[in-house]
């Protein structure tokens, strides 16, 4: 036996402000067909408007991840969504919109999070493909680093280090199983520095940034008045933005996932080296034994409760 792809179950629709932009975002999820991964519809403009979410469709990955199509339609800002789809265990959906950013809510995934298992999961006739990493695979550029290892499960091992006091160096493993995102990973939100943002708007990006999307930082000061909702939020925040990003395979990993000082650019191009290596990599049935080594297999409302 194997495992079966899912779709939701309902229609998901949320409304927020673009980090970039800060204009409003209307976004709808709509259940998809086995067969159909994770695609983006730009239903604002006319002509070519869906795009794959896939590893070879990022185009920038400065300030988040973005993906483009043939004719120049993008998305940017994809990320917490495709965490939320990860952790949940969605592998199709259609995600429609009606700007160029997915919209940034709090920061983190939390709110996509409690609409998906709000709006239900649901199995397809069809098995589910799992990507099984066979070999080593790493990218390196100076003193940042990602790597992919085999393993029977997907876990994520990440560091830190910030010369901000308030964030400092931190660093986690999590196995990614069992409910792990929902639970220690979804409500854990997008962090930068005072300095950075002050540079971002001037230079016309980030209007729709502040204190109620991100943890702004300023040396040993945090900005929020609420402060962090767990103390190595930061790392966590990491974590999940990785796991968005390793999304993008286009299938469930099983494998360990290492990085240090990562970030997309570098979750990117690892993917781009390790789908160049073909012998480090298979595609395969999950087996039904695998089922609930997955990221969003498993979920219970306790771990819906304490997502934020």
């Amino acid at each position: 036996m194997t495992t079966a792809q899912t779709t939701l179950r309902d229609d998901v629709k949320l409304v927020g402000t673009g980090l970039h932009s800060g204009r409003p975002v209307h976004l709808t999820v709509r259940p998809a067909p086995s067969g159909h991964g994770i695609v983006f519809d730009r239903i604002d403009l006319d002509g070519d408007s869906r795009i794959k979410a896939v590893y070879d469709a990022v185009d920038d990955t400065r300030l988040c991840t973005r993906i483009a199509n043939s004719s120049g339609a993008t998305v940017s800002t994809i990320e917490h969504l495709m965490a939320a789809f990860a952790g949940c265990g969605i592998h199709n959906a259609l995600v429609e919109l009606d700007g160029p950013e997915v919209p940034i809510l709090d920061g983190s995934s939390a709110k996509f999070v409690r609409a998906f298992l709000a709006a239900g999961v649901v199995e397809l006739d069809a098995p589910l493909k799992v990507l099984r990493i066979l070999k080593p695979v790493r990218f390196e550029k100076g003193d940042v680093w990602a790597e992919l290892t085999p393993g029977n499960e997907l876990s994520i091992d990440f560091a830190i280090d910030f010369e901000d006091a308030a964030i400092g160096s931190q660093s986690l493993h999590q196995n990614m199983a069992n409910g792990a995102f929902v639970r220690e990973l979804s409500d854990c939100r997008t962090f930068c520095r005072r300095a950075d943002i002050e540079f971002m708007r001037a230079n016309g990006l980030a209007l729709g940034g502040g204190l109620e999307n991100a943890i702004v930082v300023d040396g040993p000061t945090v900005l929020n008045p609420e402060g962090f909702r767990r103390s190595d939020e930061c790392v966590r925040h990491k974590m999940l933005d990785a796991l968005g990003d390793l999304y993008l395979a286009g299938a469930p990993i099983l494998g360990a996932y290492r990085s240090e000082k990562g970030g997309h650019a570098t979750t990117n191009l690892l993917l781009r080296q390790l789908f160049a290596t073909p012998d480090a990599w298979e595609l395969v049935d999950c087996p039904a034994g695998f089922a609930h080594l997955l990221p969003g297999a498993d979920i219970t409302a306790r771990d819906l409760r304490a997502v934020g």
